[in-house]
């Protein structure tokens, strides 16, 4: 029994205040009426599963002390019943939605009366989970400056191992009917204290503090370990039970939200209401916040490849276009030297078009390319040249009127592009064989545009080059997103993953075109990179490494290391560079400059392989 649900003290006062009214009254039929006609109180209101039993209905004098007050974004306060039921699945806290700004404070003895809802964060087609709330109240202060319902400890003891029960298959895969089970299953804990006054002590750091005044911190700090302080997400199975997100409720401009990046500490106590959230789900919204302690990370240097390793690096730099500051510019330049030593090859994914989001049909990207070579070469690094199939415009995807699309930089001092018969956005290269040589018909040139897979997506954008006499092909990638995919919160268990349906599809379509490469030669180098937008256990990985045709390297590094991305505290993979199996030996570095921080240039960190041919 946790230590903010005093249940039997509840109980004990309960049953004294029965029997007391039964005696006066001469029988035991009174002391039981008596009890039925009990106001309603917020466990009632929140019930044993997600959805509250008094959904809809009305509700008239709720008692409870307020724990927080909003007084920006979805306005309200929370309160929280003081004298507990004996059961742990039934939360005391409450949300009670204001519209407006409201008159009430912390410490504040209420009754409240208004109107019980499920309010779904995001709306009902997110698959987010609903919060449930008062609405249109009217707020009775009973009395001020009372003490606090005790916090909930939030913690490795009292956070379950497990993440979810599966959700009913008749109710369409959803766990709202189920009932609550917060000793076993870690979502249904969260939901247990849904509005309740909950605390967490000092934590790690596993999501660096964001634009939107948020960050992430494990209370499990054994869970899934990355080497650099995070918590690795290494399967559909590992949603890591320990992550929450630590919002403030105070304004911005009276206390701006600390900067942390992975690997710090928010040490102290960190106290506020739980609340559910459009972006991540369970949210302790600090009412008192703890101080943050600097770790020891540091943006990560790649070793410079060897006179006779080829080093060919992914970099998704972000919606790049000339509009963007110089700074930009110098700061992924100063990357693209410093942190990547100056690849030989360079596959950039979201390079955008000249003028950037402004959508006039411009799709060449001959401007942000020149100013971002510069950067580089002012910055120490090679006179990159490059080569890239400009989209048709507002066909792939991405910012509209931005046209990102993917580009190879190289350095001419170490590497040659073979140029043939360079494509258009429409145009498919293909894989012949003369004179005993494999070759593309064109490159640069596009893997299969027409193909349905790839409708508002990027195409891939494949090309030769030649290394000390040797060919390789490199195939520059930038699958479909996952916009539309439900969190890992969602009300739906499984989530539902919609997105992976294209990806498949166009993971299928790459590694068809790798087997006609590797049909007319087995031994060709082959390497397939970029932004794949997927896990390296997931079936797209699966689909583009299928028949031995790709190894995803990423797999050669501890599984500690894996990882080019942050979200929601989730250390994962969607940045990749996968192998044909001829290249046998390699060396691989997800470099991490930027998912871990605060600070970013991009989102995504850079991936690096080098070998020889």
């Amino acid at each position: 029994m946790r230590s903010s649900h005093p249940r039997s003290a509840a109980v004990a006062a309960l049953v004294a205040t029965a029997l007391a009214t039964g005696l006066l009254a001469g029988s035991a039929d009174a002391a039981e009426g008596a009890a039925s006609a009990d106001p309603v109180r917020i466990h009632d209101i929140q019930g044993t599963t997600r959805i509250s039993p008094l959904n809809g209905k009305q509700v008239s004098d709720v008692e409870g002390i307020v724990t927080g007050v909003r007084t920006y974004g979805s306005r309200g306060f929370w309160i929280q019943d003081p004298d507990a039921d004996d059961n742990d699945a039934t939360s005391e806290g409450v949300f009670v939605f204001t519209s407006s700004v409201p008159t009430v404070a912390v410490g504040d003895a209420v009754k409240v009366s208004g109107t019980v809802g499920e309010y779904v964060p995001g709306g009902v087609n997110s698959g987010n989970q609903s919060v449930t709330q008062i609405s249109k109240p009217t707020v009775t202060v009973v009395s001020s400056g009372n003490a606090l319902p005790e916090a909930a400890a939030v913690n490795e003891y009292t956070v379950p191992a497990e993440y979810t029960p599966a959700g009913d298959p008749a109710a369409g895969g959803s766990i709202n009917g189920l009932a609550l089970d917060p000793s076993r299953y870690a979502l249904d804990f969260y939901e247990s204290l849904e509005g309740m006054n909950v605390r967490i002590g000092t934590s790690r750091v596993v999501g660096a503090t964001s634009p939107h005044a948020e960050l992430w911190v494990t209370v499990k700090g054994w869970e899934n370990t990355a080497r650099r302080g995070g918590t690795v997400y290494g399967s559909y199975e590992s949603q890591n039970t320990g992550r929450l997100k630590i919002q403030q409720l105070a304004p911005l401009a009276q206390q701006p939200f600390p900067v942390a990046n992975v690997g710090d500490k928010l040490t102290g106590t960190t106290e506020g209401p739980m609340d559910f959230n459009q972006f991540g789900g369970y949210t302790l919204v600090a009412r008192t916040l703890g101080t943050v302690k600097a770790g020891t990370i540091a943006p990560e240097k790649t070793k410079p490849q060897a006179a006779q390793e080829l080093a060919v690096a992914t970099y998704n730099v972000e919606n790049l276009d000339p509009t963007d500051p110089q700074e930009k510019f110098d700061a992924l330049a100063k990357a693209v030297v410093e942190n990547l030593a100056s690849p030989d090859i360079l596959a950039l994914e979201e390079i955008q078009d000249d003028n950037g989001a402004k959508n006039d049909g411009t799709v060449s990207a001959e401007q942000t390319l020149t100013k971002f070579t510069a950067a580089i070469a002012a910055a120490g690094g090679p006179a990159y040249q490059w080569r890239t199939v400009d989209p048709e415009d507002k066909k792939d995807g991405g910012q509209p009127g931005g046209n990102i699309r993917q580009v190879f930089l190289f350095n001419p001092a170490r590497v040659s592009f073979t140029e043939r018969a360079p494509g258009d956005a429409v145009t498919a290269t293909d894989v012949v064989k003369e004179n005993g040589k494999t070759h593309l018909t064109h490159s640069p040139g596009r893997v299969d545009p027409a193909n349905p897979a790839w409708a508002d997506s990027r195409k891939p954008l494949a090309g030769e080059f030649v290394f000390r006499g040797k060919t390789v092909f490199v195939i520059a990638n930038h699958f479909g997103s996952k916009g539309g995919d439900e969190g890992l919160t969602s009300h739906h268990q499984p989530p539902l993953r919609s997105s992976e349906a294209q990806r498949l599809l166009q993971a299928q379509a790459v590694n068809g075109f790798v087997k006609q490469i590797l049909a007319q030669d087995k031994n060709a180098n082959v390497l397939v990179l970029g932004d794949i937008n997927d896990f390296e256990f997931s079936a797209t990985t699966d689909a583009l490494a299928d028949g031995g045709a790709l190894y995803p390297a990423i797999k050669s590094l501890p599984k500690s290391e894996r990882y080019s991305y942050v979200y929601q505290g989730n250390a994962q993979v969607l940045d990749q560079i996968l192998t044909s199996p001829a290249i046998k030996k390699f060396t691989y570095d997800s470099v991490h400059i930027n998912a871990e921080f605060a600070a970013q240039n991009s989102d995504h960190d850079p991936q690096v392989l080098r070998f020889r041919p």
